[in-house]
């Protein structure tokens, strides 16, 4: 008679199905937004070129590492509580928390100082993509924060053992999708010429 292994593999997709529904229709809309700056810019490359120069590239690094070292912390916690161990899978949410508020700090200066300069959504084609591309990131990155923030509390708690933490990996998957779509929105917006 064989012996039936016990041992559980993580679900595939990891989480709750839904966020990967929403998770995919948000990546839609971001692809279609995407394409339609690649198309504009294609069209008006020296104004893409020269505004672009007017962004600062060393804020949008630093918040490239915070939204990096944020995943990080969000991997080592769902690794945490697969382990058993709430302790520090609160822990490392709470990393991730301040690497996300970070990012909203820095970003958030990056504004001001547009906002201050006179840059609006009317100013011209860039500035038009840029502020409605980034703002419509932070405003999932809010919304990221909101979810790691409820997974923390229900983690403190005790809401997640190492037999059920679906709600974790739901959490996680959702900001490693704002990781992701930072990640095509950084280089396309600030670097590409």
């Amino acid at each position: 008679m064989q012996s039936v292994e016990t041992s559980e593999r993580p679900a595939y997709p990891p989480g709750d199905l839904a966020i990967w529904i929403f998770i995919l229709a948000e990546l839609a809309v971001f692809g279609a937004f995407f394409g339609a700056y690649a198309f504009t810019r294609m069209n008006n490359p020296e104004l893409f070129d020269h505004y672009q120069q007017t962004l600062n590239q060393t804020a949008a690094l630093l918040n490239t590492l915070a939204l990096i070292t944020s995943s990080y912390f969000v991997v080592r916690a769902v690794a945490s509580i697969r382990e058993d161990r709430a302790d520090l899978c609160v822990r490392w949410l709470g990393g991730a928390l301040a690497m996300g508020a970070l990012f909203l700090v820095i970003k958030s200066a990056e504004y001001a100082h547009h906002f201050g300069e006179g840059v609006r959504l009317s100013s011209n084609t860039f500035y038009m993509f840029y502020l409605s591309l980034t703002f419509f990131h932070f405003m999932h990155v809010i919304m990221g924060l909101v979810i790691l923030s409820a997974v923390l509390l229900k983690a403190r708690r005790g809401g997640y053992s190492a037999a059920e933490h679906t709600g974790v990996e739901t959490g996680a998957s959702y900001w490693h999708m704002v990781d992701l779509v930072w990640l095509i929105l950084f280089p396309l917006v600030y670097v590409m010429k």
